[in-house]
């Protein structure tokens, strides 16, 4: 059986940080507009060269500057892999608003599954991003990105980083 899903054509992936970043300090990540998603998740992937229990925190916004930021009401599912190395698997996380990554010296993944009808979109809040905390590691490393799947296929997505 053969799909049809095309991956440029049904979803958009957004660079949330500018490649990989370090985590001392914090980082704020970019948002991206939902109101012609579908569905979002919020990829990461850490590389860790220190031990840090590092956590990453999505945020809800009414515009892509990063207005009126607030943190999810909602429960989100999660998946992690904390160990790329040593599987490919991902495992279901217990849903929640945060994620900390254990505190060990590995390459992770992290996936928030984020349903744009969860946001306040009464209050107008139609934009994703995320935080990610200080790690007071300079060689610990992020890098993150957005996959939307949009409500219209084409050849020409419509932008997800203005509103």
């Amino acid at each position: 059986m053969t799909s049809t899903t095309s991956l440029a054509q049904n979803y958009k992936i957004v660079a949330a940080s500018a490649g990989p970043v370090t985590t001392n300090g914090g980082i704020t990540c970019d948002y991206v507009s939902l109101k012609n998603a579908h569905k979002a998740w919020i990829v990461a992937t850490f590389d860790q060269a220190v031990g840090h229990a590092t956590g990453i925190d999505p945020q809800q916004a009414t515009a892509v500057d990063g207005t009126a930021v607030k943190v999810l009401s909602t429960a989100v599912p999660i998946w992690a892999n904390e160990d790329v190395g040593a599987s490919d698997a991902l495992v279901a996380q217990t849903s929640a608003t945060t994620y900390n990554v254990s505190a060990d010296i590995k390459v992770k993944h992290v996936i928030f599954e984020i349903d744009p009808a969860s946001l306040d979109n009464n209050n107008g809040f139609d934009c994703l991003g995320c935080t990610v905390d200080d790690s007071s590691q300079a060689t610990n490393l992020i890098s993150v990105n957005y996959w939307l799947e949009m409500r219209y296929e084409g050849a020409s997505l419509p932008s997800a980083i203005i509103d």
